[in-house]
Formats: structure tokens, sequence, C-alpha cells
């Protein structure tokens, strides 16, 4: 039988996972090894001139970090996704973690069951499947089959995820702070607390359940993106049971060799999956990782996982519209206005041209009104010498405080970016842009959020 996620055999068999000292202690105890010792040789190789084979230590950290199962898994697959956050040879070894870690064996998943839905647990669907048909960060899915016949996922949460993911925030505390003693570029305790926020939101599955149902609401229309079914009375706090929609991941997809037009009836899905939401109702997915989509047969998609999402106050979303009317128009006045708007402050004009550098970069393909590629130039690193050069130039001009809201803006930005690039789609992204912000209205979006959020049971504050 496999061990629990905290080398458990089993021994805990009841009651809730309580956040626990102990329970801290034994995390901490294994991830501080990891994260101390990468602040050192950072540190070693930054500040004393010390050569270290960074390759060899950055493999070793995604192998303790996959084998942990834990949220300090989410936040390394996080910080890979944003350019110059680490050093190349991390961001790439911690790109690979696809939350495969392994899975619970089926006796501990018995008694995690029992715990959730009672000792008759088994007598509540017809089938249920001993191997776990996928491993994530805070949890494991196995599939079902209702005695109607309906074929469901049940996500079940590691045991003492609480404790977890409080050892895992303190971890990532120490080397943000370490990181920011090095490197004055980014001042990173905003980024911090949202995604303290985030992590221990996604830890509450009844939720996501109610986000689940919100997207359903916001995307209801929208034939080519389906959401799955929370399934309530099969689900707590801790198991979220749900339909089970079919579909293959884009690796298995893009192996098929599909053509233009396939590829890009994907990507023009995703789009919508992400961006109607947001323009419409504030509301983003932040977690645009590759095992939260599944492709149909029809070349829609399947959008899952919805733990980690944010709602935006209405001018938020304007201050996204009016920067990139800035950017398009050159405007530097209405650029620094959108800046402050996103919560950047202390702003200078030399590091609001610094800031125009990396919004060049995202926004550019928006700009002009035909069909083409995400990015049009061969170089593959050319979002990070982008990324570097305004690191370089935040260094030299003091450097800037990442407001809270623009960390999962960004995330989506770059993650979806990529995955349209892995696509090889051409579109008019010009022309889905402007769909969607046509008519743009504060006071409209935040009557529709509002009626969006109450009809799903969703906090108004996220």
């Amino acid at each position: 039988m496999a061990n629990g996620p905290e080398g458990e055999s089993g021994g805990n068999t009841g009651g809730p996972d309580a956040s626990t000292l102990f329970g801290e202690f034994r995390r901490m105890a294994r991830t501080s090894g990891a994260v101390g010792g990468i602040a050192a040789r950072v540190a070693g190789a930054r500040l004393l001139g010390i050569k270290t084979d960074r390759s060899a230590h950055a493999e070793d950290l995604r192998a303790i970090l996959g084998g942990l199962k834990g949220p300090m898994m989410k936040v390394a697959q996080f910080l890979s996704t944003v350019p110059d956050a680490l050093p190349a040879e991390y961001a790439q070894e911690l790109a690979e973690l696809q939350s495969n870690a392994p899975p619970m064996g089926f006796p501990f998943v018995r008694r995690r069951m029992q715990n959730e839905l009672g000792a008759d647990w088994a007598t509540k669907f017809s089938e249920f499947g001993q191997t776990a048909a996928a491993a994530a960060s805070l949890g494991q899915v196995h599939r079902a089959r209702l005695h109607d016949g309906t074929s469901v996922a049940c996500k079940l949460q590691y045991p003492d995820m609480p404790s977890v993911v409080e050892a895992d925030l303190r971890q990532l505390k120490l080397a943000l702070a370490v990181f920011h003693r090095m490197d004055n570029a980014l001042n990173n305790d905003e980024v911090f607390k949202e995604l303290s926020d985030r992590l221990r939101e996604e830890l509450d599955y009844r939720r996501e359940a109610a986000q689940m149902r919100l997207y359903t609401f916001m995307l209801a229309g929208v034939a080519e993106v389906s959401v799955p079914v929370p399934i309530e009375a099969l689900s707590t706090s801790r198991l979220l049971t749900m339909t089970w929609l079919p579909g293959v991941g884009l690796k298995a997809f893009l192996a098929t060799g599909p053509d233009e037009a396939a590829r890009n009836d994907v990507a023009r899905a995703l789009f919508k999956a992400w961006y109607i939401p947001l323009y419409r109702y504030g509301v983003i997915h932040g977690d645009p990782h590759l095992g939260n989509y599944q492709v149909r047969s029809d070349h829609g998609i399947n959008l899952l996982d919805f733990g980690v999402i944010r709602v935006f106050a209405p001018r938020f979303l304007r201050g996204v519209i009016n920067l990139f009317e800035a950017v398009r128009d050159g405007d530097k006045a209405k650029a620094r206005h959108a800046y402050e708007v996103w919560g950047f402050g202390g702003l200078t004009d030399e590091k609001v041209e610094v800031l125009n550098e990396w919004a060049r970069f995202l926004y550019e393909p928006l700009m002009q009104d035909r069909v083409r590629a995400m990015q049009e130039t061969n170089d593959p690193q050319y979002g990070r010498e982008i990324a570097q050069k305004v690191h370089a130039g935040l260094q030299r001009t003091g450097g800037v405080r990442v407001p809270r809201e623009f960390v999962l803006m960004d995330r989506s930005a770059i993650g979806l970016g990529s995955v349209f690039l892995r696509l090889g789609a051409r579109l008019n992204w010009h022309r889905m842009f402007m769909d969607l912000i046509e008519g743009f209205e504060e006071e409209a979006l935040q009557a529709r959020q509002a009626d969006a959020l109450a009809r799903a049971g969703v906090p108004a504050t996220v």
C-alpha cells in the first residue's frame, strides 16, 4: 500500500484534518532543507561568485516537491510561469511539474472516503475505481459511477492539508524574503498575501463547488466550453464529486496531428473560457495549468479545477482596458493611471516606461486587426529576454511593489499565451478581444457580477 502524503500508512483513520502544530513541524522538516538550500545556493552564486551546478539542484528540487504532493508544488508551478522570477535552471525544471505525484493507495482512500461519506459510502456508488485517475497537488481523483449510470469524478483531498498549507506558506515567505534581500526589483509582499488567500480557499471543496456553479452560469450558451456539474449529496468540504467529462489532454490531442483549423478551434474555446468570465463578470480562473482543461472530440474544451478563482472590482477591469488603450495609443499618462488603478504605487516616469516594456509584450498580439500567431518571432527566448530587460530596468529604478491583483492576471496571460503558442494557433486576437470589451461599463459589470455570485452562492469578496 502506498503511503499518504505525510508518510502515513493508514494510522490516521478518523476526525477532521485539523491544522496542528505537529503537522506543521512535519511539513517544515521536509521542505526547509530544499528551500533553505536553494536560498543559500542562489545567494552564493549572486553575492559571493560561488559556482554551483544549479541544473542538478533544480532537478533535485523538482523531485522533492513532486513527492510532497502539496501546495509548495503548486507555488513552484506558478513561479515557473513568471518570467525571471527564478533562475532559468530552476524555472525549467519546476515547469516540468505536472501534478503527477504518486497517489494514495486504495486502503487509505477507503478510510478517507468513510470519513467523508460515512461507513456505507461504497453503497452510494455502483462502481468506484480503486486506482486514482489523476493525482494533483492537494488531492487525487477517482472515477466512479452512480446507480443511475452517471459517470462521476471524486476529488478526495489529501489528509492534514491545512497544516501542510500553513507550513508551506511559512517556507514560501522565508524564500521570498531571502530573494528580495538579494534582488530588489520586485517586492512580493502582496504576491504572498494573494497566494496565501487563494491556497487557503482552495482547501474548501464546498467553495469550489460553488465556483463551479458560477462558471456554469457565466459560460451558459458558450457551446465550445463544458463545465462539470457538482453532485452536492456526495460532496463535503474535503470531497468533491462531479460529473465526469470525456476528453483528452493537450499533448494527446497534438499527438494526433490536428490540422490548423482544429488547433484554432481549441485556442478559440480556451480564449472564451478564460476571458468571457473576466470581461463580462470580472472573474478569472487563475490556474491555466495544462491539467486543468481537456480537448473534446469536437475541439471544444472541458474546463476543470475551480479552486483558484479571483473576483475583481469593475474598476480594476477598467484599468486593464485603459492599459491596452494606452499601449495602443502611446499614451504614457493613461498608462500611469492604469498602473495606479492596478495597485502599483510610487511610480516615476522611468518606472512607467519600464513597466510599459512588459505591457507592450503582453498586449502586442491584440494590436493588429488581422489573423496572426500569438508570437511572430521565431526566437524561443524572446519572452525571457523582455522579462530580463524589464527586471534590469526595475532594479535600476529602485523596484516596485507588485499588487496582489496583478498576480493571477499575469499568470493567466503568460500561461494561456504559452498554450496558444504550443497549439500554433493563428487567430484575429484583436477582434476577439474587442468583441469582449465593446460597450464595457463598470456599472453593468458590477450588476452582472453581483447576480452571478449570488446565484452560485460564491462569497462576494474573494
